[in-house]
């Protein structure tokens, strides 16, 4: 190593924590992750790794679990009721996405952690940092770090972040996938405007089980949800239905509306992820609309990011090495999907006749057919600017 061993405290034991943990443990560091789960878990339903990303689990050696759980798409597309048009049609070209349910994520994630020497303290729920100490619910506290990051996502109690948040958000729940004849092979939409979608979308097997699953989510205005229980799961299932006719077999596995749990989307940004002795990664540094399908993919190039300026520089210029490194891609990432989502997630009546006779014929032809390829696999812009490292694995179905 080209500096000292540090001695480092992570804080969240998500995608981003365990990514960055494996990463710092193979450069020597000492690494402790608290995390507040009594075992460790991950909370959610299915993503979307994109091609930058399965380059990140292939550095820690998570990539081949991971593939063998979820399932590949190869495109994205979505269609409005009414006239029975397209209005999104992105295709990966020669290469994919991998869709995959959260949990089995995090299984490929934390195995490949466990193969480090990488200390695990469960239970820990962080409350507080003082200098360069975690302060924990119980009263205690741990450190002192020469580095702290926060990984606890996007209810860190550490970050400073204030986003704003989305008029929309999404009900969502996982089950199985049926005997139907909805591709297999894409993340598929349907739309009534901008203010009514459904989607499905196949994401592999989970941890333990050999059934294919599928996420389905309904977007939803974030101060919806109680009036949509009110009305009653039938009265959403007929509505869905309607909507789009061949999601029979998957509504009918929805017996309670516990099934359904909201997710309400924010959207911002830290201008400087780090602090003095602290970093912060994943959505604790940004959050955004997942219309993009980038989540995850942000929290993985992120711990890449922070690992790579820590192997070249010390703390105090790491830090700063690593926010400049994300800047652009986090920046052009978050422009876009400010632009982009209330073309398909709002209440405006303007803007899906734009969409639906402007945009998507445009996305049709090149170059743009060529920019939106580019955009969803998260490749219009170096991912970890001028840290991306020279050697790293490159499957070719992944370019």
């Amino acid at each position: 190593m080209a500096h000292p061993p540090l001695n480092i405290g992570i804080a969240g034991a998500g995608i981003g924590g365990l990514t960055v943990a494996s990463l710092l443990a193979d450069q020597g560091h000492r690494v402790t992750v608290f995390d507040q789960f009594e075992t460790p878990q991950s909370v959610g339903s299915g993503l979307v790794i994109q091609p930058v990303g399965r380059r990140v689990l292939d550095v820690v050696g998570a990539g081949g679990a991971a593939r063998a759980y979820g399932h590949n798409i190869k495109r994205m597309l979505g269609y409005e009721t009414a006239r029975g048009s397209r209005v999104l049609d992105v295709s990966y070209g020669t290469s994919y996405g991998l869709a995959i349910h959260r949990a089995a994520l995090f299984d490929s994630l934390l195995n490949a952690a466990q193969t480090r020497d990488i200390t695990l303290q469960q239970s820990r729920h962080v409350t507080g940092r003082t200098d360069q100490h975690l302060e924990f619910e119980d009263g205690t506290r741990a450190g002192p770090f020469d580095l702290i990051i926060d990984a606890s996502g996007a209810r860190s109690i550490l970050s400073p972040l204030k986003p704003r948040a989305l008029p929309f958000g999404a009900i969502w729940t996982s089950i199985d996938w049926p005997d139907t004849d909805v591709p297999l092979g894409e993340l598929s939409q349907r739309y009534t405007r901008a203010n009514r979608m459904i989607g499905v979308m196949p994401m592999g097997t989970m941890p333990g089980e050999s059934k294919q699953k599928a996420a389905l989510f309904w977007s939803l205005p974030q101060d919806s949800y109680d009036d949509w229980r009110l009305r009653g799961l039938d009265h959403w299932k007929q509505e869905a239905q309607t909507l789009w006719p061949a999601l029979e077999p998957f509504l009918e596995q929805i017996v309670s509306a516990d099934q359904m749990t909201m997710a309400r989307y924010t959207h911002g940004k830290l201008r400087r992820p780090f602090g003095d002795g602290i970093a912060y990664i994943g959505d604790a540094a940004h959050r955004a609309s997942p219309q993009l399908g980038q989540g995850a993919n942000m929290a993985l190039l992120d711990a890449w990011a922070l690992s790579e300026a820590l192997k070249y520089f010390p703390v105090k210029k790491a830090l700063p090495a690593y926010a400049r490194a994300r800047r652009g891609h986090v920046t052009a990432y978050q422009w876009m999907s400010a632009a982009f989502t209330p073309f398909y997630q709002s209440s405006s009546k303007i803007l899906p006749v734009l969409r639906d006779r402007v945009m998507c014929p445009l996305s049709m032809l090149p170059p743009t057919k060529q920019i939106l390829t580019a955009m969803v696999k998260g490749t219009m812009l170096p991912p970890l600017g001028y840290l991306t490292p020279m050697n790293h694995p490159k499957n070719r179905d992944d370019i």
